[in-house]
């Protein structure tokens, strides 16, 4: 299993970042994916999660609409659009399948 996440960087209050996730050595249409973060000092939280086909969507209440998750499974890759960045968002975000496998993570950071 190898997951690559990338897309992440600095941005102030209020920008965008969209962030990607390659997947490979499993069946990634096969699974729920979910992004998480995980904040300095703190523990991994989770953000969204994507059913298989694309068509079932969840956020976390941090959320509040200004996240998408979606997904390309011609192109086994995960997505995260973060609209409306705020401070508090700031964090290493990964992609994870179920079972705990996660990437390497990008750093988003929110800053004026």
């Amino acid at each position: 299993v190898q997951l690559v996440e990338s897309g992440g960087g600095l941005v102030q209050p209020g920008g965008s970042l969209r962030l990607s996730c390659v997947a490979s050595g499993f069946r990634f249409s096969e699974y729920t994916m979910r992004w998480v973060r995980q904040a300095p000092g703190k523990g991994p939280e989770w953000v969204a999660i994507i059913n298989t086909a694309g068509g079932n969507k969840n956020y976390a209440p941090f959320v509040s609409g200004r996240f998408t998750i979606s997904r390309d499974n011609a192109k086994n890759t995960l997505y995260l659009q973060m609209n409306d960045l705020k401070p508090e968002d700031t964090a290493v975000y990964y992609c994870e399948k179920p079972g705990g496998d996660r990437g390497q993570g990008t750093q988003v950071t929110v800053s004026s």
